[in-house]
């Protein structure tokens, strides 16, 4: 990803809309700007928005646009940026993004315009890495969670972290060079209490990853339970359309089958299952494999039971193997139940779609209680690449907390206080590698 070449992108998703954006970055952004549009753009002032005509290089008139000129270094990637917004069909876009290759620019690799962003020193790595989870947040808290990282939350916090771990190293290293003048800014003691609160500071970062990891992804939630009780009716009712196919013959559903829907800000992956009962058909054997397959990978268990019929023996057993952290119980066919009959659970009907509201209310109300433990303002990890490096990080300074309760030489032990250090400095871009720039920012969308 050369820096001195200009690069062009549609940078609005594919597909047609009201609006398309033309991204062009790099040094001759306005030069190559100027031969697709009607006006002087060499002229115009930057930072201001002005109504043109796009045009082919052959001065063909392709649409009515707004182009917007940013000079270096206030733009997004640092450099001169030229954004061409049009109408948003899909061919205009292209035509328009076309020109601008023809008059001399480089269509970007995906994440180009953010790395460069990036390289230029406008975002640091840990914001750059927002973006992508912006653009692909699943739900409320996952949008929060990436705003909050955007707004450099977490770098801030990692910068604390490390302006601490200098001036402990700082500190180790005047004990090394002067022995001799007896510095002491920190007893042994004192040094010892003020790293052992780091460690527990980086700890508690480390453990919000249990949550985070989960914010990017939606909830899978499996439905389960004997044939026709009713779980393919309740994954049409939830999703409002029928998705699977519902007939009174036992063992209709063979093979998982999946939905998405949205509750008050959060996803969840429906997945309807065989229902489980004891049979010698082969391929309702293997639907039933598979069921209690989707069971162990599942985070939350829909168990349903049919209310127009006793609980069997079979269910009561399947029921009590069950976790019960991630398991809610819901009686179906509540307009088929026997008088003075208590339901367990929830009590529904998929049918004539009554107790759907709760049930909703319930999952949502579940979900935040996973959830809840992470503090509104709390920064949270969401990305692998932090927890590995967090993780790194507290094994060098267990290093040095065990090498100074062991009398370590302090020349030894500023060496794992330096790699700590380093660990954190690859959350936010300093000292990482081009292999991992790539690996980040090829997940990007081209445009991004």
């Amino acid at each position: 990803m050369s820096e001195k070449k200009t690069i062009a992108a549609i940078a609005t998703p594919p597909g047609d809309g009201g609006v398309g954006i033309i991204r062009i970055s790099g040094p001759e952004a306005v030069g190559i700007a100027n031969k697709i549009v009607q006006i002087d753009l060499l002229q115009k002032e930057s930072h201001k928005v002005y109504f043109t005509k796009a045009l082919t290089p052959s001065k063909e008139i392709l649409d009515e646009v707004l182009v917007f000129k940013m000079c270096t270094p206030r733009s997004f990637t640092g450099e001169d940026v030229v954004e061409i917004q049009c109408h948003g069909g899909q061919l205009v876009c292209k035509k328009i993004l076309q020109s601008a290759l023809d008059s001399g620019a480089n269509l970007a690799l995906p994440g180009e315009f953010t790395l460069r962003a990036f390289m230029n020193g406008k975002i640091d790595l840990a914001k750059a890495e927002s973006i992508q989870m912006l653009i692909h947040a699943k739900n409320t808290a996952a949008l929060k969670a990436a705003k909050n990282q955007l707004e450099g939350h977490l770098s801030q916090k990692i910068l604390f972290f490390q302006e601490e771990l200098f001036s402990l190293a700082a500190i180790l290293e005047a004990w090394v060079d002067y022995p001799e003048e007896g510095l002491e800014f920190l007893t042994t003691e004192e040094f010892l209490e003020k790293l052992q609160g780091i460690i527990f500071s980086l700890k508690k970062l480390e453990n919000t990853f249990f949550c985070g990891s989960k914010l990017n992804t939606s909830t899978k939630l499996c439905l389960i339970g004997a044939p026709n009780v009713g779980k393919s009716s309740l994954l049409n009712a939830l999703m409002e359309k029928e998705r699977a196919i519902v007939t009174p013959i036992a063992g209709t559903t063979r093979d998982l089958i999946e939905g998405e829907i949205h509750l008050f800000g959060h996803h969840f992956t429906l997945i309807d299952t065989a229902g489980i009962r004891d049979t010698d058909e082969t391929i309702e054997k293997e639907g039933i494999r598979r069921s209690l397959e989707a069971i162990d990978k599942s985070d939350l268990v829909l168990f349903l039971l049919d209310g127009s019929r006793p609980r069997t023996e079979s269910e009561s057993a399947l029921l009590k193997e069950m976790d019960a952290q991630k398991t809610i119980v819901v009686t179906n066919k509540a307009d088929l139940l026997p008088p003075r009959v208590n339901p367990q659970g929830v009590l529904i009907s998929a049918k004539h779609l009554t107790g759907l509201d709760t049930l909703k209310e319930l999952l949502v109300e579940w979900l935040e209680t996973q959830n809840g433990q992470l503090s509104k303002e709390e920064v949270i990890l969401v990305q692998e690449r932090h927890f590995k490096a967090i993780q790194q990080a507290i094994d060098f300074l267990k290093t040095v907390e065990m090498g100074l309760k062991e009398g370590i030489g302090g020349e030894l032990l500023v060496m794992d206080l330096k790699s700590a250090i380093h660990s954190l400095s690859l959350i936010i871009g300093r000292n990482v590698t081009e292999e991992v720039l790539n690996q980040i920012f090829s997940r990007f969308c081209v445009g991004k």
